[in-house]
């Protein structure tokens, strides 16, 4: 039987202490810390998968002195507040109905029957808390040494279940896939339609989970292939899929982190009625809208003079504009944008009425200023007085 390797995180203290007050029997380490420990992964959340009920889960962790919350408690999820970060903690369940969208599930006592309504076999691995022995009901060890994200079961079912699933197997793969599974593929392209019935949020998330990733661009133009990008994002066509491509070349290029937002903005056309549209649509938020609208303002003008550009706009903004642009943006690296040395209270000391008149040549002063690179005080001064009329 294969065992979870021991990890940092396995050796916690205070999971210990978790673990002993639910009894081991009663629990294992279930889904994305498993999977990534097996891969030598780092492990960001810890999960754990009881036969308790959730009001055994509170009480046995009360007295264990464990303070929990009660984040999904009509799902069965309780939420462990310890001192090295928390662990939510969920009864087995079977589904009882699903509509695609949202399920009403019941609780359930055997652990196989808690895997078998999970969506991929690299998801439905459990660890014994102790032994570190994994139960693997569905074949995902072996899966996730071949690279292969396979949904548990019949692939139809799964989706039918949670549309929402077709955007979660294309970003799994590019996780954690070397070859497309046909049986995927072929369910995903089928009920690529049913991704319409979905909330906006819930598709945009997804949308930025996967565009965070590495190289999302072979799966970007795998989706258009399978018809499942034009449901969740029509705007994305061939052309923006290869501005993925190339922008991906770019931030590695120049040593950028990929960025969610930076890809949206790349795989919609640069328009910004466009880009407030997709934003409204798939709900970002307010700060994510302006910023997919600043990009989207971009031109091939924008290299000639990037901190300027990054003095207006912000350096994010400039340098997304400028990687989507095929220009270097090694000119913003540790800048911060400077302040103006001059106040219009001093142009008021040199005669100019109060109003109108002084903002206009406040601005004229620190238009120039910015187009000549920023120059010292005594500049500034000089540049006051060739405007002052």
């Amino acid at each position: 039987m294969t065992k979870l390797p021991e990890a940092s995180w396995t050796k916690r203290e205070d999971l210990a202490q978790l673990v002993a007050a639910l009894e081991a029997a009663n629990a294992r380490y279930v889904g994305g810390a498993v999977r990534d420990t097996l891969l030598g992964k780092d492990i960001h959340d810890i999960d754990i998968a009881t036969s308790l009920l959730p009001a055994d889960v509170i009480d046995r962790c009360k007295e264990a002195g464990i303070r929990t919350v009660p984040t999904g408690i009509d799902h069965g999820t309780v939420t462990a507040i310890l001192p090295d970060g928390p662990v939510e903690i969920t009864t087995l369940r079977r589904d009882v109905s699903t509509d695609g969208r949202r399920a009403t599930v019941s609780f359930a006592t055997e652990w196989k029957e808690d895997a078998s309504r999970r969506d991929f076999t690299i998801n439905a691995l459990y660890a014994h808390p102790e032994t570190l022995e994994i139960s693997d009901y569905f074949g995902g060890v072996e899966d996730l040494k071949n690279g292969r994200v396979r949904f548990i079961g019949n692939a139809r079912e799964r989706i039918r279940e949670d549309h929402l699933r077709i955007l979660r197997y294309f970003r799994f793969q590019t996780r954690f896939g070397d070859a497309w599974d046909d049986e995927a593929t072929g369910a995903s392209s089928e009920l690529a339609s049913t991704l319409k019935g979905l909330s906006r949020e819930r598709v945009g998330w997804e949308l930025q989970n996967l565009l965070g990733l590495p190289d999302p661009s072979p799966t970007v133009f795998k989706m258009r292939e399978l018809g499942v990008m034009q449901e969740v994002l029509p705007e994305c066509g061939t052309r923006e899929a290869e501005k993925l491509a190339e922008l991906v070349r770019q931030e590695r290029e120049y040593g950028i982190a990929p960025d969610a937002m930076r890809r949206l903005a790349a795989i919609i056309p640069p328009v910004p009625s466009l880009a407030q549209a997709v934003s409204a649509r798939l709900r970002l938020s307010r700060a994510q809208r302006e910023r997919l609208s600043c990009v989207a303002e971009r031109d091939a003008n924008d290299s000639q003079q990037p901190l300027a550009l990054a003095y207006y706009e912000g350096v994010e903004c400039a340098r997304d504009r400028l990687l989507l642009t095929r220009a270097d943006p090694g000119a913003l690296e540790g800048w911060e944008a400077p302040q103006l040395p001059l106040k219009g209270g001093e142009i008021v000391e040199r005669g100019v009425g109060k109003g109108p008149q002084v903002a206009r040549i406040l601005q004229s002063v620190e238009r120039r200023w910015v187009d000549e690179g920023f120059p010292d005080r005594d500049r500034v001064l000089a540049i006051l007085d060739e405007e002052l009329p």
